[in-house]
């Protein structure tokens, strides 16, 4: 058995079309993972690259402990379930699932042990003398299923196995794979383009759109927590009603106003702590999402609720132990056009009502979404990437939530007031600023702290769980910006350092063995060249861009290099810079270093000033293709 791990995988076509862009995944052995997303999304050229079936533009694919970037799709280990069943007419079933044990001359004995076995396991027994013609689909399904599984892979691929299946058998059916997954205890990937069937069987799902990840979780987390209105509108049935508004902060509370109607709730400021405030203006545009069962037409439940709105009715769907009601809150609309206030209700299947009716609903605010209307992103992530707190500097003094902090001589802040960002990553507990710690959780495999702090919620990302009470905290100050009227007034240090070359190879003269002699040959050695240096580049860094790129663009083509300011060390020989200046942070110092025309800031022990050199550590390095944007390394 074994798990997978996707490494900045790419699909790029000769036309340079982009079908799977920087996938990252780690699969672990026996999972059973689900990529799912509309016609075009890329879902499918990634389990064929899987497979073996697509060649693999860039990135690395691990199966096990082994790279299979160029591994023979029959050696890999791996047994893939077609969308059309790919049968052999003129066999019968029992030749079917055999063709492949056969192939690889396999003793007869352990084939029919396996044919038999795979045969009482999907239920076939009594079909294995007869031809796929004389089986219905479900069965002739169960036959590509036992081919695979005979196989005794690593790895099952099923590419939309279920499609041409009717939607009883379909459901049959998606019992039978999640039953065999249990009991070939192996790891299953899964495509398709159902989300129910994507909700019913996986342990995880990836979201894909336009050849991009959109989210990786569980079938619970996709629907409770979605990263962005595409995912919050592809899982779940009926889709997620999305309505256009905005956000205005009133003291403690939050007005939130439904676009191009009359309707608007207000809600306690808590409940949107990880909104950023420039979103509780009123003036910048949101996605307001509720699914259709958080909206309810109960009478007990209108008349308790605190957050109702009008709904003129249109029409209703009833499906027995259920009945979707469509209308509109703009009393203009028609409840059918699907637009930003048509709105979508799930009641009880006694609800009586006609078109026309015009009645309260009441919402469920504790479970709403939102979401920035330019980029679809959410706004109330599970891990806000940052805090948002007001302040003030007067003299240098730094002033927020009860608490103030003399700000190092890099930070140049004029007096006034300010909004401060500090993103969650950026505090760590053991300091001076006593804090109320409120929960903390596990969430994707990073702990997230709540604490508060002068009467404020914020949050943080711990390395450790911490527990409740309180506590101390620090700030990474070099990393906090301050906003004015929406602006950035005062960045936080860059964190990247970004540097041009290309890939050199050179013949150079060696003494190498041979014959049990020691003699003067010449090899061919790859570099990296970024500036005017070079650095030996590790074998499998030069053949993996080679690899990506061709061997005619491999040493022509621009790359781009990207690391941290800890990732480079000053040398007397190196990359060629000019150190201007140095930013003191009081705990560190960076020196302020131009780099082919480029800045970047560098961790330094002393103040430094004119030419320097740099040493990059080259296991830091990441590798992009400068002209396409893909990253290879």
């Amino acid at each position: 058995m074994a798990g997978l791990n996707l490494k900045h995988i790419y699909k790029v076509y000769p036309n340079g079309t982009k079908a799977v862009n920087d996938f990252n995944m780690e699969i672990e052995d026996k999972e059973f993972i689900v990529f799912v997303g509309p016609s075009g999304c890329g879902k499918s050229t990634t389990l064929r690259m899987i497979a073996g079936l697509e060649d693999i533009s860039a990135g690395e694919l691990t199966i096990g402990d082994m790279i299979v970037n160029d591994v023979e799709p029959k050696d890999r280990d791996i047994a893939m379930v077609f969308q059309n069943y790919a049968l052999y007419p003129h066999m019968t079933v029992y030749e079917n699932i055999a063709f492949g044990l056969r192939l690889r001359k396999m003793p007869k004995d352990e084939i029919h042990r396996r044919v038999t076995e795979a045969a009482e396991i999907l239920g076939i027994t009594e079909y294995l003398s007869k031809k796929p013609k004389e089986m219905s689909g479900g069965q002739r399904q169960r036959v590509s299923l036992g081919r695979a599984i005979v196989r005794e892979p690593k790895v099952m691929l099923l590419d939309e196995p279920l499609s041409n299946l009717d939607a009883k058998l379909r459901t049959q059916m998606r019992a039978e794979i999640a039953k065999l997954h249990a009991k070939l205890n192996t790891t299953f990937i899964y495509v398709t383009h159902d989300q129910i069937e994507a909700m019913t069987m996986g342990t995880r799902i990836v979201v894909m759109k336009n050849g991009f990840v959109q989210q990786i979780d569980t079938p619970k987390n996709l629907y409770v927590y979605p990263a962005n209105k595409f995912v919050a509108g592809f899982i779940g049935t009926p889709q997620m009603n999305f309505f256009e508004g905005t956000l205005k902060k009133k003291g403690e509370e939050v007005e939130i106003c439904f676009d191009y109607s009359d309707a608007k709730v207000t809600v306690p400021y808590s409940m949107l702590y990880k909104v950023r405030p420039s979103f509780l203006n009123g003036d910048k545009k949101v996605y307001i999402g509720l699914r259709a069962e958080n909206i309810s037409l109960n009478r007990d439940e209108v008349k308790n609720s605190k957050t109702k709105i009008k709904v003129k009715v249109s029409h209703k769907e009833e499906l027995g132990n259920q009945t979707l009601v469509y209308g509109d809150i703009n009393m203009d609309g028609d409840g059918y056009t699907e637009s930003s206030t048509r709105i979508i209700i799930e009641a009880g299947s006694d609800v009586e009502l006609k078109a026309g009716d015009i009645l309260d609903a009441a919402l469920d605010m504790n479970k709403v979404h939102l979401f920035d209307k330019e980029t679809e992103d959410s706004i109330l992530p599970r891990i806000p990437e940052y805090n948002f707190v007001d302040c003030s500097v007067k003299g240098g003094l730094l002033t927020f939530l009860e608490n103030s902090i003399q700000l190092p001589p890099a930070i140049t802040c004029g007096d006034g007031k300010y909004e401060l960002l500090i993103p969650s990553d950026a505090i760590s507990f053991g300091g001076n600023i006593e804090v109320n710690v409120a929960s903390s959780e596990v969430i994707n495999g990073k702990i997230l702290v709540s604490f508060e702090v002068g009467g404020r919620r914020m949050f943080a990302v711990s390395e450790g769980e911490i527990k409740k009470g309180k506590k101390k905290i620090s700030i990474d100050l070099k990393r906090i910006s301050f906003l004015k009227d929406g602006e950035t007034a005062v960045s936080a240090m860059p964190d990247k350092v970004v540097m041009k070359g290309r890939l050199i190879k050179e013949k150079v003269v060696e003494e190498v063995e041979k014959d049990g002699r020691t003699k003067k040959a010449k090899v061919v050695k790859f570099f990296l060249g970024i500036g005017d240096a070079k650095f030996a580049a590790p074998d499998d860094t030069a053949k993996k861009l080679i690899s990506a790129m061709g061997v005619k663009k491999a040493f022509t083509e621009e790359l781009r290099y990207e690391c941290g300011p800890y990732d480079l060390k000053f040398a007397d020989n190196g990359i060629s810079g000019e150190a201007v200046n140095t930013a003191d942070y009081g705990k560190e110092k960076f020196s302020e270093v131009k780099i082919g025309g480029e800045t970047a800031y560098i961790y330094t022990e002393e103040e430094r000033e004119g030419a320097v050199h740099l040493v990059p550590d080259i296991d830091k390095l990441a590798v992009i293709m400068a002209e396409k944007d893909i990253r290879i390394i």
